[in-house]
Formats: structure tokens, C-alpha cells, sequence
């Protein structure tokens, strides 16, 4: 009959729940933020529990933040057992009277040694590579300066952890209360941006773990150093914070394209929008880069670069859905994207291999 609807089919523009009054959408409101608290506080407690192998995990990128050592002269790394002492650069007077072989970096340990009835210290030449590594990162060790500052950390690793092993599940209660008021269209959009956003906040946080936070903490000791500051020793608690902030800022920008499109699909923005909004998107960007990374502009730019690069690509998509003729645009859009990735390249590849160069030439 006219006006019913066929038996599988379902009206793009119908509402997906039914209609309720609204103390019945404050009380499942209410619902939410219960479920939402209790699955937050069950993900702090399991954090709060394992503290220490959450800590271990934060203190990855600093293990493996890369150190520039400055001019030619020999690197020296002195260990006792399995203590590291200390790193020094040679004189070239040291270098001569210690002879210590031809290769920049030298590893070197100290142990006891027995002349007749003496005991005295001497030292040998470590070939390990292990030992030699040790010279290619920064060395930093994260202290606590007060009786609670224990207590303050744990606590710190228990919010950051908790709220991420808590995100899928808040994010799914707060759905459950938003969907019904979606349209059908919309509904299909969202659930969309919510399984591609999820995986461009793990690649965001992913590119920040592994690449990022590395080069930005060796950036941040090496300018302490360049000051005449001391690197040694940072406080624990300052340093979760901001590596825990560093991820997750990184995490949310890499969200903007669905974030972007999802508004375009929904007729919330439009190409021309975005295209006009660009100069904004470089400033902001720029602006986050100073104030989540350290005053440092090779890691600023390096945050920049992908930032913009994803609403350019936002940009990009949301002009090829607004023209008429899909398989031209598609070419065009194909020949863009691959100068994008040839720039990339070549910028990667100026910052992972020319950068250094040009320090040690000038320095």
C-alpha cells in the first residue's frame, strides 16, 4: 500500500530511536556518566596495579632518544660491571697519549686489577655492541624530588592509563545515548568515522611513541646542554605528563580528516569552507607544534608537517566529492597525492640525513 515501507528497507532520513520526553534523555544521560566513571575507575585501578610496567612503557622513547655528539674527536664510554659512569669527549692530547684505536666511539671499563700484593683499578676496551650503543642515546635518569612524589606518579599513570584502557567503552556509552537522535544517513556516516578514527588515533600516537617523542627529548637535553644546563636528571612526574599529553595531542590531530569529512558528509561544511579556512589550519597547526613539542624547530616542524599534510588531504577528499565528473578528479587527485609523498620523502629524508651532517659540519 501507499505510504507503508517495504520489508528490509530503511528511510536514510527517518530518526533511529524513538521519540522521548526529557527527563527520560536526563536519566539516560544520568546512565551514562555512571557507566562511564565506573569503566574510567576500573582502567585506573588496573593501572594503578601494574604502575611499573606502565612506567617502563613511558620510558621507552627515552631509551631510545639518539644524542649528537658535535666535531670529530673521540666518544668515550666508561662503565663498572654493569654500571654506566660516565660519557666524555677526548682532547686530541688525550687522544694521542690513550690511543685508543681509530673508531669515533669508544667503550671502555674500568675493573680491578692485582699488581703483586696491590689492588688497583685499570681499564680495557669493550668491543660489546651493547656497550657501544650506549654512546648513541641520551642519558637521563627520572627522579622523584619529594615524599609523595612516588604517590603523584602512580597517580599520574593511573589517570593517562586508566582513561585510555576506559576510551572504547565511554566512547561507546556516550553512542548509545547520541545514536537514536541520528538520522538513519547520518547514523551510517558516524559509524564509519568512528572505526577509521580509531585507527588514526593509534597511527597518531604510534607516529609520536616511535618517532617523535625520541627526537624531541634528545632535542630538549641537547639545547640544555647548548645553554650550559645540565641533562642529567629530570623529574619523573614532569616528564609522564608531558611525553602522556605529547601522545595524545598527536593522537587527536590525526583525527581531524574524519572529524572534517564527517561534517562534510552531513552537510555541516563544504569544500569551499575548508579551502578558505586553510591559512587558519597552517597558524593553528603551527601554534601546536610550538606548545606540544620543546622549543625546538626540527620536532616542531616534524609535528607540523603531518598535521597540515592531513587536512590538506581532508581538503583534497572534500573536493573530489563535490565535483561532477569523479574520474577525472581522480586522476588529478592521484597526481597531487603523489607529489605529497615525494615531498614527504624528500623532507624525511633531509631531517634524518642531512640535518646531522650539516651539525657536525658546523659544529
Amino acid at each position: 500500500m501507499a505510504g507503508e515501507q517495504e520489508p528490509g528497507h530503511f528511510d536514510e532520513e527517518s530518526e533511529g530511536g524513538p521519540v522521548k520526553s526529557f527527563l527520560e534523555h536526563l536519566e539516560d544521560f544520568r546512565w551514562v556518566l555512571v557507566k562511564s566513571i565506573v569503566a574510567l575507575g576500573l582502567g585506573m585501578l588496573i593501572c594503578l596495579i601494574s604502575a611499573n610496567y606502565v612506567v617502563e612503557i613511558i620510558k621507552r622513547p627515552l631509551d631510545k632518544a639518539p644524542v649528537r655528539w658535535p666535531g670529530t674527536n673521540q666518544i668515550v664510554s666508561v662503565s663498572f660491571g654493569t654500571n654506566h659512569l660516565v660519557n666524555f669527549t677526548l682532547t686530541s692530547a688525550q687522544e694521542k697519549s690513550l690511543s685508543l684505536g681509530t673508531n669515533r666511539f669508544v667503550a671502555v671499563e674500568v675493573e680491578p686489577l692485582m699488581i703483586g700484593t696491590n689492588q688497583v683499578l685499570g681499564w680495557r676496551i669493550n668491543d660489546n655492541p651493547a656497550a657501544l650503543a650506549e654512546l648513541q642515546r641520551i642519558h637521563v635518569d627520572l627522579v622523584n624530588l619529594s615524599p609523595a612524589g612516588g604517590f603523584v606518579v602512580a597517580f599520574q599513570v593511573a589517570i593517562y592509563g586508566g582513561a585510555v584502557l576506559a576510551s572504547p567503552f565511554i566512547f561507546y556509552f556516550i553512542a548509545s545515548f547520541v545514536f537514536p537522535a541520528l538520522k538513519m544517513r547520518e547514523q551510517k556516516h558516524v559509524y564509519r568515522a568512528l572505526v577509521i578514527g580509531v585507527g588514526l588515533f593509534l597511527t597518531g600516537v604510534a607516529f609520536c611513541y616511535f618517532l617523535l617523542m625520541p627526537l624531541a627529548l634528545a632535542a630538549a637535553q641537547m639545547y640544555s646542554n647548548w645553554l650550559g644546563l645540565g641533562a642529567l636528571q629530570w623529574r619523573a612526574e614532569e616528564y609522564i605528563s608531558f611525553v602522556c599529553k605529547f601522545m595524545l595531542g598527536m593522537g587527536l590531530g590525526f583525527e581531524l580528516p574524519v572529524v572534517l569529512l564527517t561534517l562534510v558528509k552531513i552537510d555541516v561544511l563544504r569544500y569551499e569552507t575548508l579551502a578558505k579556512a586553510r591559512r587558519y589550519m597552517i597558524v593553528i597547526n603551527l601554534i601546536l607544534g610550538a606548545v606540544l613539542t620543546t622549543p625546538e624547530p626540527i620536532t616542531q616542524l616534524i609535528m607540523f608537517l603531518p598535521l597540515q599534510g592531513l587536512y590538506e588531504l581532508s581538503v583534497a577528499i572534500a573536493w573530489y566529492w563535490d565535483q561532477a565528473d569523479r574520474a577525472k578528479a581522480r586522476r588529478k587527485l592521484l597526481f597531487i597525492v603523489l607529489l605529497v609523498l615525494l615531498a614527504a620523502g624528500l623532507v624525511w629524508a633531509g631531517v634524518i640525513y642531512g640535518w646531522p651532517l650539516f651539525r657536525q659540519r658546523w659544529h
